[in-house]
């Protein structure tokens, strides 16, 4: 049995609060350095351009891609064969929140309590998702979210009798409804299925999928594709000034569901989707 002491993950998620906040990850920095190159609005190639000129001042003066760094939300898979010593680990987690948003100069954009709306400071609590799966690893996703863009998403409980059909209209409505207020060209996590909390889940954990791992889900990659160009085609475009570039990708998650309902959850995230990955 694996051991990992809770100092151990504390760091870790410090580091990756950094870093999630300065740098994109691979897979969006391509995206975005991709779209600039088809965009085909004039003003549209322009934002992305002045995109591109944001991430490198980031890197060179290692301030935060974007002024809201969002809340630091979580996907965790722990492994049955792994023991936490030290402490709780959900400690560990929010222990590395409060170091990495206080020592990585980081926005602290959390409130204790949603109506007394007063600021804890630190950036905690975090938001952690768990799940338990085979092996002796510690796999967490770090993904912050800023509300910009979090404000834009929508759960739509469909009739099973409104079909794909149904779903493509929510997604598009969803999208349509953002405008420029999700900082386009975004990131569009879909989740359809399973109940109401668990299709939001999925959208947002989608969210965090690289672009080349496509679905294996014949009809699930058909609809990722048809929506993104169908969504490129509404003329949102980058910063919501218009052009051919609204969304870099959208990812779609599946679960089973109950024989009365067809769950479908959007959740959008702005052009910097930012999430790191670390295993233990």
């Amino acid at each position: 049995m694996k051991i990992i002491n809770t100092s151990t993950i504390t760091s870790t998620i410090k580091d990756m609060c950094i870093k999630a906040n300065h740098y994109l990850s691979s897979d969006m920095n391509a995206a975005l350095k991709e779209a600039t190159e088809t965009e085909k609005s004039e003003i549209g190639k322009k934002i992305l351009n002045q995109l591109q000129e944001n991430l490198e001042i980031a890197d060179k003066e290692m301030i935060p891609i974007c002024q809201d760094t969002g809340m630091a939300v979580f996907f965790v898979e722990v492994g049955q064969e792994i023991h936490i010593e030290g402490g709780l680990l959900t400690d560990a987690i929010n222990e590395g929140v409060r170091q990495g948003y206080t020592d990585g100069y980081l926005r602290k954009s959390v409130v204790k309590d949603p109506i007394e709306r007063v600021n804890t400071k630190d950036n905690t609590p975090a938001v952690i998702h768990y799940n338990i799966v085979a092996g002796d690893e510690l796999k967490i996703t770090l993904a912050p979210k800023g509300f910009g863009s979090e404000n834009m998403s929508r759960v739509f409980m469909l009739k099973p009798a409104d079909g794909i059909e149904g779903v493509k209209n929510a997604i598009l409505t969803a999208v349509k409804d953002a405008g420029p207020n999700a900082c386009p060209p975004m990131v569009v996590g879909v989740g359809i299925g399973g109940t109401f909390e668990k299709s939001a889940l999925m959208a947002k954990e989608a969210l965090t999928r690289e672009f080349s791992k496509r679905p294996t889900t014949p009809w699930v990659k058909d609809l990722e594709d048809e929506m993104l160009e169908k969504i490129n085609k509404l003329g949102i475009g980058p910063g919501g000034l218009g052009g051919t570039t609204t969304a870099l990708a959208v990812n779609i998650n599946t679960y089973a569901t109950h024989i009365a309902g067809l769950p479908v959850a959007i959740n959008i995230c702005c052009h910097v989707n930012r999430h790191v990955t670390r295993t233990l």
